[in-house]
């Protein structure tokens, strides 16, 4: 059982407002000031995940915890994996990766462990959780992958014209796989706990 499944208690310092966005890199609090710090699809963003582990570490108290989760590959996110397949169709010259290179693209957990260590923590601990993804229809899940992420950006760099009809065929090979109504499909999470 991951430590997550315990109830962590803390507050934030009085002086810290609690809806700031701070840069993961150069987080702005004291060194311990925190008991958990926490990142939520979050982590395979960072432009070095070395100097935020860092940062993690240095903000926690001894003995404080780091808890974030990440996507998994892209083949065990499957919704994720057939828009991906179905944009190589469409795009075979210069296919859009952003999903498989990006939120699918760090989930070896040799390398997460490792670089945590690195970091300076020990006991990490990593599970990795499958749920189902579920959505009324075959097109929520293509929108929002094509439209509703940088994959959008990419789309339109290799022809801005085809943003709907990209949209259109993710949409249809879901409903191929899945059926053309409600539809689930697996997706799957690597949750780390690392302890400072």
């Amino acid at each position: 059982m991951l430590e997550t499944d315990k109830v962590f208690a803390g507050s934030i310092p009085e002086n810290y407002d609690r809806y700031m966005v701070p840069d993961a890199l150069v987080l702005p609090f004291e060194n311990a000031t925190f008991d958990l710090v926490c990142c939520q699809f979050g982590a395979m963003f960072f432009p070095d995940r070395s100097s935020a582990y860092r940062e993690a570490k240095r903000v926690l108290t001894p003995g404080g915890h780091f808890l974030f989760n990440i996507w998994d590959r892209i083949e065990a996110n499957v919704f994720a994996d057939d828009v991906t397949n179905a944009l190589a169709k469409i795009f075979p010259n210069d296919p859009p990766r952003f999903l498989a290179r990006t939120p699918h693209g760090y989930h070896d957990m040799t390398l997460i462990r490792g670089e945590l260590e690195d970091a300076g923590f020990s006991r990490v601990v990593i599970e990795t959780r499958a749920e189902q993804s579920r959505a009324s229809s075959p097109r929520l899940p293509a929108v929002a992958y094509c439209q509703g992420t940088i994959l959008r950006n990419e789309i339109e760099v290799r022809d801005a014209g085809k943003l709907e009809a990209a949209t259109d065929y993710a949409a249809s090979v879901i409903a191929d796989r899945h059926g053309s109504g409600e539809v689930a499909a697996k997706i799957q999470a690597h949750v780390i706990v690392a302890v400072a």
